[in-house]
């Protein structure tokens, strides 16, 4: 579960002449919204991973810009921009992978109901046309609320007769990425070494951190410091947002997310073995249609969605405090689409 983007990315930063994926297969990977606060960072990190040909860019403005700035950087990918509805179809058509970061950011003062009537309407829109010009691409959803945004998603593609529930993914790799940096400040451990497992959904308490299952394993956390971390990692985009004084949300972090999420993603799908990574996905893990656990990758998306291994108490009852949120979360997203 230790994708090498960024080992991958400090070789280009240092180094003129870049190595290719030699052997590996062309991929075009697509990002929608790539023009605002996590698009443009995920759209450089993108253009640094060898296993990424041809890089497209889209936005409902400003893309042509960012996509010039990203195309001078010295590395494989052949970046192009395209900007408004009427670029959508050239920007998606041939993509192996999608990942969606358009939207609006949750801002201080924010109903989660105001960020879903705002986003869900962008993810719905964007999913039809993925559906027209794309419909066998990898979806990597970071529009948030990402709980009603996956089954939003699902539900689009249902009606377009091009649902596979392998192929849609809900990117919470975030939280885990705050899961692995916590945990290790707190054990003292290298973090690079550390896993961590957070299942459930992407917000607040959905959020669980699987903490006694962490690797490197530590006897050092009491019962109040797993706690801790728990909160922590839950509130993380909380944190962020008020450092930044209400100017900003959780982008630079995001973007670093979402491309070792759609690194793991293009490895997969080139046939590296043993790949797995977070994700919330379509699953029967629990009563939910949809909840986060480690998922493997492969050729055609999931190969298999794993369990939850032996939960503590603490653990059992964050995952049964977790679920009627998480619900009405997923039920949400349903009746958006069937009702609009």
């Amino acid at each position: 579960m230790r994708p090498s983007v960024m080992r991958s990315a400090a070789q280009l930063l240092r180094r003129r002449n870049y190595s290719s994926a030699s052997g590996q297969q062309a991929r075009k990977v697509a990002i929608l919204g790539a023009a605002g606060g996590i698009g443009q960072p995920l759209s450089l990190l993108m253009k640094l991973n060898p296993l990424v040909s041809s890089l497209s860019l889209y936005d409902i403005a400003a893309t042509p810009g960012v996509a010039a700035d990203v195309s001078h950087i010295n590395s494989p990918a052949l970046v192009k921009g395209f900007m408004a509805d009427d670029q959508l179809a050239e920007a998606l058509d041939g993509a192996d992978l999608v990942i969606i970061p358009a939207g609006v950011p949750r801002k201080p003062g924010m109903t989660r109901d105001d960020l879903f009537n705002i986003n869900a309407g962008i993810v719905k829109n964007l999913c039809t046309a993925i559906a027209k010009y794309c419909p066998n691409a990898l979806v990597n959803m970071i529009s948030n609320p990402v709980n009603s945004t996956v089954p939003i998603a699902a539900e689009v593609f249902k009606k377009a007769g091009t649902y596979d529930e392998k192929r849609l993914f809900g990117v919470t790799t975030l939280d885990v990425v705050r899961a692995r940096t916590f945990y290790a400040g707190k054990a003292n451990v290298d973090v690079n070494t550390v896993d961590v497992p957070v299942v459930g959904g992407h917000a607040g308490i959905t959020i669980l951190p699987l903490l006694t299952e962490a690797t490197p394993s530590t006897n050092a956390l009491s019962a109040e410091e797993i706690k801790a971390l728990t909160k922590r990692t839950q509130e993380g985009g909380t944190e962020v947002v008020e450092a930044k004084a209400g100017k900003g949300s959780a982008t630079l972090s995001m973007a670093y997310a979402g491309a070792v999420f759609g690194d793991a993603c293009l490895k997969g799908l080139n046939g590296v073995p043993d790949i797995v990574e977070c994700s919330y996905v379509q699953s029967t893990v629990t009563e939910l249609p949809f909840f986060a656990s480690k998922v493997r990758l492969g050729k055609n998306g999931v190969e298999e969605v794993l369990g939850l291994g032996q939960l503590t108490q603490f653990e059992k009852d964050g995952l049964e405090a977790l679920k009627g949120e998480l619900k009405s979360s997923i039920e949400k997203g349903v009746a958006f689409t069937n009702a609009s």
